[in-house]
């Protein structure tokens, strides 16, 4: 039986539809790419990259983040931490015992809020950031590319201006 080939429905032949189509998609591929949309990608792309890169040192990016928190900030609550994290309040909770059970991190009572407990990075904690900063950088490099030191810098100046601005929302 011979097969019969149909158009798609709504497919107009009319060369009046086919020149509304053509600018129709001249517009549409024409249109700038938004900044939310780049940025969005990037954050995807560092996430998967950062993720994969510290897997090899069998750490998870938000434990990465944490330490990282940690060691600028020294003692922070979980409270804190979550909030610097950028994670929820149950997320960093989830976080800090994973942490806590392989030895990265103490919790020691908050002088001041016997609910508390603030945390610290220990020895093990220290050094297992170190090796995942030498991970961290490279995937920053591979990002860079080309870019020099001076446009990294502009780069960083012109995110954490971004950063604040949202901040200040």
């Amino acid at each position: 039986m011979p097969t019969i080939k149909r158009k798609p429905s709504g497919s107009a032949t009319t060369p009046g539809a086919t020149a509304r189509r053509n600018v129709r998609d001249r517009r549409h591929a024409a249109a700038p790419v938004r900044l939310t949309y780049l940025a969005g990608q990037l954050d995807k792309f560092l996430t998967r990259q950062l993720s994969e890169a510290l897997a090899s040192h069998g750490l998870t990016l938000p434990q990465y983040t944490a330490l990282s928190v940690l060691r600028a900030r020294a003692r922070s609550s979980n409270a804190q931490l979550a909030q610097r994290s950028l994670i929820t309040p149950q997320a960093a909770s989830a976080v800090v015992k994973s942490m806590e059970a392989n030895g990265w991190v103490t919790r020691v009572a908050d002088p001041f809020n016997r609910r508390a407990g603030l945390l610290s990075l220990t020895q093990a904690g220290e050094t297992l950031l170190d090796q995942c900063d030498g991970a961290a950088d490279r995937v920053e490099q591979s990002m860079l590319g080309e870019i020099d030191e001076h446009g990294s810098q502009i780069l960083k100046d012109l995110l954490s201006t971004c950063v604040r601005n949202l901040r200040a929302a």
